[in-house]
């Protein structure tokens, strides 16, 4: 069986979005300005019922422009990165310098798969990598492809690696650090205890991406068959000329410069998205294009990249429908509730269980940490629960989750610039999902048993 189309399946999720704010009644939190972390927070035990302010079938629809100017930056991001790579493709010098780098060091897959495994998990533990993916994409697909591996594979290794690491991080400044700030927690406190089961979940799933890569080698589709015997008349012995040696220098510094941009300083979509188009523009202009040549690659680009783009934007506005009908508060509220009935094990359990269902339609980790931490925090000191434990469910609930639900509208533009299907990639990383689900349990329950 085969899933709808993202498109399809976001378009349904905003409408059922509008649905539930006729069902459930409206609700809101008080909130706070904190200090600390310099956001708007709820106070916990302020729930009060609100006016209704359910939502029509057509402001649902008119919710979607509002969505994708919402996540503006996002979008010009991502079609600026497509427009880049569609001109550099184009010019066959990275096509080139990638089958003669293959044939002087060697192609050894495994090792590359695991490799990138790592690197992007680097990524996801450090600073929550996930859109910066999308630039990174197309020379995955390159490198994947000339090592026998495809698509899916490239996705794996970068998205995947990255969401679990972000999940298992002990210093990720958007979900851990942010969360233990919420819940007056010192911050990367308890980085042992969360670093091992970073590794474990981690070795989860490198082995699973290295098994996936080495099957899919085994057994190529048809279209990925055409696509590397295209890609194949690029050999190895071809030269690489001067302009291209220029084109590979542009490319290099332009990827140095975002890396370091994004790190040390704190770039936002607007520099990166800048950053993208100049070195579009240069590699055109260097490679002999001239400007109207240039300008036709950067519009292939710009419409290969269309439909990520508008899953971005569908996927925020499931949230704009839901704050508009005034029931986001509501789902949070209903959800957390219950817990406070459970024994101590089983209300760890339970909070991660509803961080997981809350980050379906609040598909922003660091929005659902300042929702759901100051909710989860009251409810963890009723229960004599550690407020450690308390964050510790958020981060394996809502971090796991990003992995699969399609309202994270970053995994689905990276799957769409990869040319991965939803129900393909659900298909693989389902079992895994479930089974670092299973490993974020684990530890919920020893940290409860050693009282973390």
């Amino acid at each position: 069986m085969r899933l709808p189309h993202p498109l399809v399946l976001l378009t349904a999720c905003v409408l059922l979005g509008a649905a539930t704010t006729w069902v459930l009644p409206a609700g809101e939190y008080d909130r706070r300005e904190d200090e600390a972390t310099g956001r708007t927070v709820v106070v916990g035990g302020t729930y009060h019922a609100v006016e209704a302010a359910p939502v029509g079938l057509f402001a649902a629809l008119v919710a979607i422009p509002h969505g994708m100017a919402d996540a503006g930056e996002v979008l010009f991001f991502i079609f600026l990165v497509g427009g880049a790579f569609a001109v550099l493709e184009s010019t066959g010098a990275l096509q080139r310098a990638i089958a003669w780098l293959l044939h002087n060091v060697g192609d050894r897959q495994s090792v590359f798969v695991a490799t990138s495994c790592v690197l992007f998990g680097t990524g996801g533990v450090l600073f929550n990598m996930q859109e910066e993916i999308i630039g990174l994409i197309p020379i995955l697909l390159l490198l994947a492809r000339r090592l026998g591996a495809d698509p899916m594979t490239a996705a794996a290794m970068s998205l995947g690696s990255a969401g679990v690491g972000a999940a298992f991080s002990p210093v990720n400044p958007f979900q851990v650090t942010l969360a233990q700030s919420v819940a007056e927690l010192p911050l990367m406190s308890g980085w042992q205890f969360r670093s091992v089961f970073l590794v474990i979940g981690m070795a989860v799933w490198t082995l699973a991406t290295v098994r996936l890569a080495a099957r899919r080698s085994a057994a190529p589709t048809p279209e990925r068959a055409a696509k590397e015997a295209a890609e194949d008349e690029i050999s190895a012995d071809d030269q690489i000329s001067g302009r291209d040696a220029i084109v590979i220098a542009v490319f290099i510094g332009s990827m140095s410069t975002f890396v370091y941009g994004t790190l040390s300083l704190g770039w936002g979509f607007d520099r990166m998205s800048a950053l993208f188009f100049a070195m579009g523009t240069l590699v055109g202009l260097v490679s002999g294009k001239g400007l109207n040549g240039t300008a036709e690659a950067l519009g292939e680009g710009f419409r290969a990249m269309t439909s990520a783009a508008i899953m971005v934007g569908l996927a925020r506005t499931v949230y704009i429908v839901l704050e508009q009908g005034r029931v986001v508060d509501t789902l949070v509220h209903g959800l957390f509730l219950p817990i406070e009935q459970l024994p101590l094990a089983l209300s760890a359990l339970g909070l991660m269980g509803a961080h997981i269902l809350v980050h379906v339609p609040i598909s922003s980790v660091s929005g659902q940490a300042v929702l759901t931490t100051p909710v989860a925090v009251p409810v963890a000191d009723l229960l004599g629960m550690s407020r450690q434990v308390a964050v510790l469910a958020y981060q394996y609930g809502a971090g796991l989750t990003d992995l699969v639900t399609p309202t994270n509208g970053s995994m689905m533009a990276v799957l769409a610039a990869a040319g991965v299907r939803y129900d393909e990639w659900i298909r693989f990383t389902a079992p895994q999902y479930l089974l670092l689900l299973l490993v974020g349990a684990v530890g919920l329950l020893v940290a409860v048993g050693i009282g973390f």
